[in-house]
């Protein structure tokens, strides 16, 4: 690991291509592990390390670096507060999580973090974010955006394209699986289900339990539009309904397109608003 401490971008601001960084983790290993894997895939110096959030604003304000990984668990201030007192303090630094816990991922995109990484890291992922911040660090720094002539056609679709990338990232979601967590694309999730105060989360192949706490936090960070909560208990993908089966009382139960065909009961409410979407 290399933790030489060279003058703030270097290697961008000189026409290359190598960022500096700095690792906030209160744990050891996982700042070797991430160190490791920057290593690896080159182009990154770290320059500094934190072991909490008070350490990482002094370093992160010595060395201004390209890029801070920033955990969001840590003791004294968590990394969303270090995040917003970057914010009050002017930092130029950009800031990737790193973090267990897939549901402060919406509270990321908040503070205007570049990505969002869970543990344990995998190093196609962590490339993926180097890049994007490489990108976005770039286009900062190019000769006609600091000028004032104005934002040329180019500039203009490589801000959407920033932005598109941010939003898609909203679209995903996180299961523990055994002892990995799996990032899964929303679209593919079939439903979600709440069982002794464990959320199940079906998508495609895989099946895995959700880090929220409640139904109503995983249907807030999902597209309202399609995902529906058709019971207290379940909520679906109406895009992944197979078959709508008649039952008692005139109520239905959803037989999805998992593939177990899982059948989910719709509440009485959700019956009504099921006939009006599809005109039963």
């Amino acid at each position: 690991m290399n933790s030489g401490l060279g003058a703030r971008g270097s290697g961008l601001a000189s026409g290359g291509s190598e960022l500096t960084a700095v690792l906030v983790d209160d744990e050891e290993p996982a700042r070797d592990e991430l160190g490791f894997l920057l290593g690896q895939a080159g182009g990154v110096t770290v320059v500094g390390q934190a072991v909490n959030g008070v350490d990482a604003l002094t370093t992160i304000s010595r060395l201004r670096p390209d890029v801070v990984f920033l955990d969001v668990q840590m003791p004294g201030l968590t990394g969303f507060e270090v995040a917003r007192r970057m914010i009050d303090a002017e930092l130029p630094s950009h800031i990737i999580f790193v973090t267990a816990y897939d549901q402060h991922a919406i509270e990321a995109f908040e503070v205007n973090a570049v990505d969002y990484i869970l543990k344990p890291v995998d190093p196609v992922r962590l490339e993926v974010a180097v890049q994007r911040a490489r990108r976005l660090i770039a286009f900062e720094r190019a000769p006609d955006v600091a000028g004032s002539g104005g934002i040329t056609t180019a500039q203009l679709e490589k801000i959407v394209e920033l932005v598109t990338e941010r939003k898609s990232h909203r679209d995903r979601l996180a299961l523990k699986v055994g002892e990995r967590f799996l990032l899964v694309q929303a679209e593919d999730i079939v439903y979600a289900s709440l069982a002794d105060d464990v959320i199940t989360v079906v998508a495609g192949r895989h099946i895995g339990a959700s880090n929220y706490r409640t139904l109503d936090e995983l249907q807030e960070r999902l597209d309202p539009a399609v995902f529906w909560r058709v019971h207290r208990s379940h909520l679906v993908n109406i895009n992944k309904i197979k078959e709508i089966v008649p039952w008692f009382h005139r109520n239905y139960i959803l037989r999805m397109k998992d593939e177990k065909a899982t059948e989910i009961p719709v509440s009485r409410t959700q019956t009504r608003r099921l006939r009006e979407y599809l005109k039963l």
